[in-house]
């Protein structure tokens, strides 16, 4: 799915309204008729519910989701700010019109100078229609402190197409006190990139995408850099096996990984390396290693180290078709420079992840050796001790940005929505996942994972869209039987398969 700036949408809008005989009145109805769906299964007519309406589109949609109320039993008080008078956009007006025509003992207060402000507690249910995506500037004055007593109130917030204060792209100077804080945020049709942001998960609450009918032709005509990866994407990408085939046909990876007292990590990479496909994996570690991995893992093959207990040399490139490094190597100097000379002679893309960022930020020099595609993997914290400490998420995305281009690598950003950032300034952001996958060893499976995929000659940039997809789904299917907080992350490598069968089927 496309993840289109404020600006594409507003385009996509307009041709909706020149090209296809839609009025920008219908598709006020239509996004009414999508909120209140959505309200129906979540709102109580008996309880105290505030509508609050801005002078634009968005306070339109809350005038019209208002009369919907009505029609259904609610009651609601509706605040539509009109300040100075003569402000309203023509949908607004026409929306208050046939709102108070229709509903003529509705309770509107149309706001041209100050107001009063209602009584707000944790019983009441809010309707935020003040900005939407529509927002210029930061919410001041008045509207400050309404949001303000808004989210003290502890009410049921539902905030149309964006919680009002939040842009719909980038916030570089976000003060979360000064946006609306949503329970849900009812989104129309197309995701905003702010909602994959983790800094405004407290402000957008869960979202859900109602479809309005926006021009199909100009969605796919209008160019993004941003995607929402989902289910049918991964499932297009997937190759069915042929009948004839061996293990041959589905390559050879190797996994660089463990030390003494850390080869949990080096056997759960393995798993999810095996579990992905490859037709044969090959764990290089140090020699302490052997019988651990053949009793836990005894499909993988073993390269031991010349050290007995951490990993003193890699030399390995031409055997495999994949090499992954980093789970549980440790940070020792012997290590890092392991880790460095193998880099200087590689010249196919590897996978780096845990560990082996470490190693790196400890001698950054290295990020000048990378192959081309190389595919990192860091959640927050590696990240930020390889390029510098990032103050919010949306920072370190446009860092990643920024850093993928200018070394020409592939950045696995992890989080909830884990976010692929390619040179080509091209991200895509996964869609699966649960929060039971925040677990230690989660990112291990992963790096197998992609490690077995491109093992099997999938383009490191498939591999890891592929690989994190699969990843969260697997976490999804454990969840399903562990639950949030028994999930452990060999249940997430023993589901892989039936995630990708799942997937396929």
């Amino acid at each position: 799915m496309k993840i289109f700036t404020n600006e594409n949408i507003q385009l996509i809008d307009r041709i909706t309204i020149e090209k296809e005989g839609v009025s920008a009145h219908d598709l006020v109805e239509r996004v009414a008729d999508g909120v209140m769906s959505e309200l129906a299964q979540r709102w109580r007519p008996t309880r105290s519910t505030l509508v609050f309406a801005g002078p634009g589109n968005n306070g339109a949609d809350a005038l019209a989701v208002s009369r919907r109320l009505y029609e259904q039993g609610f009651r609601p008080e509706i605040y539509l700010f009109n300040i100075g008078g003569n402000r309203l956009s023509a949908e607004c007006r026409r929306s208050r019109d046939v709102l108070v025509a229709s509903c003529p003992d509705v309770v509107l207060h149309e706001i041209s100078t100050n107001l009063i402000f209602p009584e707000i507690s944790s019983s009441t249910q809010v309707l935020d229609g003040l900005f939407g995506s529509g927002l210029r500037d930061g919410i001041s004055g008045g509207f400050r402190e309404l949001v303000r007593m808004i989210n003290e109130s502890g009410a049921y917030v539902v905030s149309i197409d964006m919680p009002s204060g939040l842009f719909a792209d980038w916030n570089p100077n976000l003060v979360a006190r000064d946006v609306i804080h949503a329970r849900l945020t009812v989104c129309v049709q197309l995701p905003r990139i702010a909602y994959f942001m983790a800094d405004n998960a407290p402000l957008v609450g869960e979202w859900k995408c109602i479809n309005i009918g926006l021009s199909s032709s100009a969605i796919h005509a209008t160019s993004t850099p941003y995607h929402l990866v989902e289910s049918g994407e991964v499932k297009r990408l997937l190759r069915v096996r042929p009948e004839f085939c061996s293990k041959a046909d589905f390559g050879s990876a190797c996994l660089v990984a463990g030390r003494y007292g850390m080869m949990g990590a080096a056997v759960l990479a393995c798993r999810g390396a095996i579990r992905s496909g490859a037709g044969k994996v090959t764990l290089h570690s140090p020699q302490c290693a052997f019988e651990v991995i053949q009793s836990a893992v005894p499909e993988v093959l073993f390269s031991p180290d010349k050290d007995k207990l951490m990993l003193s040399d890699v030399a390995l490139e031409y055997e495999y078709q994949s090499i992954a490094i980093g789970p549980g190597i440790g940070t020792h100097d012997t290590t890092v420079r392991a880790l460095e000379s193998f880099l200087k002679s590689a010249s196919r893309p590897v996978i780096l992840d845990a560990d082996a960022l470490n190693c790196m930020a400890l001698n950054p020099s290295m990020l000048n050796h990378l192959p081309v595609l190389s595919v990192l993997t860091p959640h927050a914290g590696e990240f930020d001790r390889l390029f510098g400490e990032q103050p919010t998420a949306e920072t370190r995305l446009l860092k990643a940005l920024e850093v993928s281009r200018y070394y020409n690598i592939l950045i696995l950003l992890k989080g909830r929505y884990t976010a692929l950032v390619r040179p080509d300034g091209k991200v895509y952001f996964n869609s699966s996942g649960t929060p039971a996958m925040a677990t230690a060893g989660s990112g291990d499976v992963l790096t197998g994972v992609i490690a077995g995929l491109m093992a099997q000659g999938y383009k490191p940039e498939v591999a890891a869209l592929i690989g994190a997809y699969v990843h969260g789904r697997a976490g999804e299917i454990a969840a399903e039987e562990q639950g949030e907080y028994g999930v452990i992350a060999s249940d997430i490598a023993a589901n892989i398969g039936k995630a990708i069968k799942q997937i396929m089927n």
